[in-house]
């Protein structure tokens, strides 16, 4: 059953975890005082500032601040501070049922897609995948698009991909609708063969990704495409693929070559040339809402991830 997060008020307490990498303190420090402008209050997981090698604490500390947030009502919203890696090593100690006795907002991108895609899967729970706190928001030069993805937490309109639609090029042609799932392509490849494993059955399949080299973006489209997640899917949306340039090989496919080899072969609408990733800005969408493409006009619509109050 969908569920949907109750929007976010003026006054609101929300909730700051770091569930994979460790954040940079200063751009942290800027991620929280943005929340703060936005007239909402701010409580920071136990584990954010701990650091046990590239993992912001060992996984149960990163674990109970999850659960923590989930399980405070005072707590409306969840927001990551950065990606990183960790969040593979943590998902199956999870607590579902707590998640699903308490939905309200979760917000990050990158690494943070594997938990997108299990809270959804297991909880029916919506979910934003936007730009995080540290690694985004956190940055000297941040743009203005990125920091307005924030307000579809505080409004119940339908979310319309408006951004540089110039930019929007036809892989294969067609409308498709279906619920949104998708995030960052090595993450979503790494779900592959686990109990979390990405359903994309008539889904619209979106994906993103950030320093990988045509060859290696190939071989994860060409896993993903022997997986049937490119057939099972309705449509397909082709996000930012930041610094994924040739740098080994002195011969190389490019990167639109790999993407259109193994997408377009599949016959599903498909669109590339989308701000949602790593990218600047950084879109946010919500992840498990009912969207729809259409190539032909080069729209994206996505219902609101919200509610006006109780959860539905």
């Amino acid at each position: 059953m969908l569920m949907k997060p109750s929007k976010l008020k003026i006054g609101d307490k929300v909730g700051v975890i770091a569930p994979a990498s460790p954040p940079k303190s200063e751009p942290l420090k800027k991620g929280i005082r943005f929340l703060e402008d936005l007239g909402l209050k701010v409580k920071v997981g136990n584990s954010v500032h701990k650091k046990y090698g590239y993992l912001a604490g060992n996984d149960t500390e990163r674990i109970e601040d999850i659960h923590k947030m989930f399980s405070d009502s005072d707590v409306k919203a969840i927001f990551c501070a950065c990606g990183g890696f960790g969040t593979g090593r943590i998902v199956s100690r999870l607590d579902f049922e707590l998640i699903r006795q308490n939905p309200k907002i979760f917000w990050g991108y990158s690494d943070i897609t594997f938990l997108h895609t299990a809270i959804h899967q297991q909880t029916g729970l919506v979910t934003f995948h936007g730009p995080m706190l540290s690694s985004d928001i956190g940055l000297e030069d941040v743009h203005e698009a990125s920091k307005e993805s924030f307000q579809q937490l505080f409004h119940t309109e339908n979310f319309d991909y408006t951004y540089d639609k110039t930019k929007l090029e036809t892989v294969s042609e067609g409308v498709a609708t279906g619920h949104v799932i998708g995030g960052n392509l090595t993450l979503l490849v790494s779900t592959l063969g686990t109990p979390f494993e990405v359903n994309t059955k008539g889904k619209i399949f979106f994906i993103e990704d950030i320093d990988e080299e045509p060859y290696q973006v190939d071989r994860m489209l060409n896993q993903l495409k022997m997986a049937h997640k490119f057939k099972d899917a309705s449509g397909i949306i082709i996000g930012d693929f930041k610094n994924c340039e040739p740098k080994k090989r002195e011969r190389s496919l490019t990167l639109d070559e790999v993407l259109t080899e193994h997408i377009a072969s599949t016959g599903k609408p498909a669109l590339k040339g989308f701000n949602i990733g790593h990218s600047s800005p950084n879109i946010a969408i919500p992840v498990g809402s009912i969207g729809t493409m259409n190539t032909f006009e080069h729209s994206f619509i996505i219902e609101s991830g919200i509610s006006e109050g109780e959860n539905e």
